[in-house]
């Protein structure tokens, strides 16, 4: 995605979803605040289990079909191999109540087989985890999941920060959403601050989400009781919390601001990532070399995807930025950088690498990145400032983030082109910046 398009994202100013997924920290937790959260799968008797056959996901598919809203999150193993892959898709399902009464599913309390509950019915996560209906499908398991695809592409996907796990969907089992709820821009869109998963069930349900298996490799099997828990624990709250943000959203009339920028980021999760090879190298900090450095830079990236890929490791196993950083100045100057943990072979590979760079005549050495765009005149800078004034007037009196209505990169962009203005905002932003 290009940085034009990263800005079109609204909630790609100051957080932007990559492609590897990072889980917020979640906070210490109480023995009772545990098994009520964690009761999604070991002690409710609505908890679904593990689909990983036909047979089982044939099932669940028929659980899905009734529903207009699904809960959905995913797990990648980015962190243990060279090309991440979905590992798991978590479900929750609205309970059965919430079919005849949709609008008061998080408050109804109910059990599945049809008794009445003991939970309070104030208490939205108490009931959460006795009524909802919650699984996890096996994407690594002999399943065919083209009717899972089938059922989900009418219903409207309530997940937690859409970018990350609308394109691993994708990737999985081709699935696009048409239709998504992200509690993210629905958090922000509210003037909420901490909009991480744990802090938005900590503020709606007084729930403390356990911590742990953050950096776990989901392509394990068979899966840790731990590991199902943590994962099921990110939809278990997905629906009733979807609810409640969409009552403030109405009450505060930006129902419709959510709408546009929910689709805006249905549009740019479909759009394919192009990596450019002649730049992909280019880590942060290498902006500062130059000669040599540079040479030996972008082969020892090379070398270094290249061994990843043979052992399908992340390549920060092989050696992290920092160090190919180093390592290329070192071997400019005439040293010979080495690192224990690599084998002979490694390590062979790894100078002639280096000294092969080092070879290079001139003339195929890397071209020198142009700086983007040219500086900007005083008029273009006189622009920009009206903008972000209007801009810093419209969130302060609606209580956003200044960057959430327009990040700065949109509003130089704009000053030099106002032509943008569509690709780069929504209409509710463009409005609120008189465009």
């Amino acid at each position: 995605m290009n940085a034009g398009n990263d800005e079109a994202l609204m909630t790609n100013d100051d957080w932007s979803p990559g492609m590897t997924k990072q889980r917020p920290e979640r906070s210490h937790h109480s023995r009772d605040s545990e098994v009520r959260a964690s009761s999604g799968i070991r002690h409710s008797p609505s908890a679904g289990g593990i689909i990983a056959n036909n047979a089982q996901l044939a099932e669940l598919v028929k659980k899905i079909a009734p529903h207009q809203r699904i809960a959905i999150d995913t797990e990648a193993d980015s962190l243990h191999c060279y090309r991440e892959k979905l590992c798991l898709v978590q479900i929750s399902l609205p309970a059965a109540e919430a079919t005849a009464n949709p609008g008061n599913a998080a408050d109804t309390p109910s059990r599945s087989d049809g008794e009445a509950s003991t939970a309070d019915p104030r208490n939205a996560a108490d009931t959460a985890a006795t009524t909802r209906r919650d699984f996890i499908v096996d994407p690594l398991a002999d399943v065919d999941l083209a009717p899972l695809r089938e059922v989900l592409e009418p219903k409207e996907i309530v997940l937690q920060g859409a970018d990350f796990d609308l394109r691993m969907l994708r990737r999985g089992f081709n699935f696009t959403a048409k239709k998504v709820f992200d509690t993210v821009i629905a958090s922000r869109l509210l003037g909420i601050r901490a909009f991480s998963l744990a802090a938005l069930v900590k503020q709606y349900f007084e729930i403390e989400l356990p911590k742990g298996s953050q950096k776990a490799n989901w392509a394990q099997r068979p899966l840790s009781a731990r590991m199902a828990e943590y994962a099921i624990n990110d939809t278990l709250y997905l629906l009733p919390l979807a609810e409640k943000l969409e009552a403030e959203l109405d009450q505060a009339q930006r129902l419709d601001w959510f709408r546009q920028s929910c689709q805006r980021a249905v549009e740019q999760a479909a759009m394919a990532r192009v990596r450019d090879e002649e730049d992909v190298w280019r880590i942060r900090g290498s902006g500062a070399l130059r000669g040599r450095p540079v040479v030996v830079l972008r082969a020892l990236w090379q070398w270094r995807e290249k061994e990843a890929e043979a052992v399908d490791r992340p390549p920060f196993h092989i050696l992290q930025n920092h160090e190919l950083l180093e390592a290329a100045e070192d071997f400019a100057s005439g040293k010979k950088p080495d690192f224990r943990h690599f084998s002979e072979r490694r390590r062979v590979a790894f100078r002639h690498a280096a000294e092969q760079a080092l070879q290079l005549p001139e003339d195929r050495w890397p071209i020198a990145r142009r700086r983007f765009g040219t500086r900007p005149t005083a008029e273009q800078v006189r622009r920009t400032e009206e903008l972000r004034q209007r801009r810093d007037r419209a969130a302060k009196e609606l209580k956003l983030e200044p960057a959430f209505v327009a990040p700065r990169g949109a509003l130089e962009t704009l000053a030099a082109d106002s032509t943008q203005a569509e690709k780069l905002l929504v209409p509710w932003q463009r409005e609120l910046l008189g465009l």
